[in-house]
């Protein structure tokens, strides 16, 4: 989890992932979409290939940048971890929140 999360952190590697999640694409393309030059493309995306986020898949002469999914899957299998534990909170925040504006309304009544 920590490889995906140090990938991720980079704010151009996150641009990239975004753009891949429309559907693959070469490198020359994700250049002119985020308008750098092709090494630091090509650099950003060695470090998401290392790290297991995405795969390359050449057609003719040309390289197909795509997103694997079993690493979002893992990610979105964590982050369901914490929505769990804040979820509990927040209900029992409700259930808080509930009891106080029922004894404000007793409170009110008995006066």
């Amino acid at each position: 989890m920590k490889t995906i999360l140090n990938a991720l952190a980079e704010p151009n590697r996150l641009r990239i992932v975004e753009l891949l999640r429309d559907g693959p694409l070469t490198v020359g393309e994700i250049t002119d979409k985020l308008e750098m030059n092709q090494p630091q493309v090509s650099k950003h995306l060695r470090v998401l290939s290392e790290n297991g986020l995405v795969e390359v898949q050449p057609i003719a002469n040309r390289r197909y940048y795509k997103l694997r999914p079993q690493p979002f899957k893992e990610l979105d299998s964590w982050i369901e971890s914490y929505r769990h534990l804040w979820n509990e909170r927040l209900d029992r925040l409700d259930d808080y929140l509930q009891k106080l504006q029922r004894k404000e309304v007793d409170d009110t009544k008995s006066k």
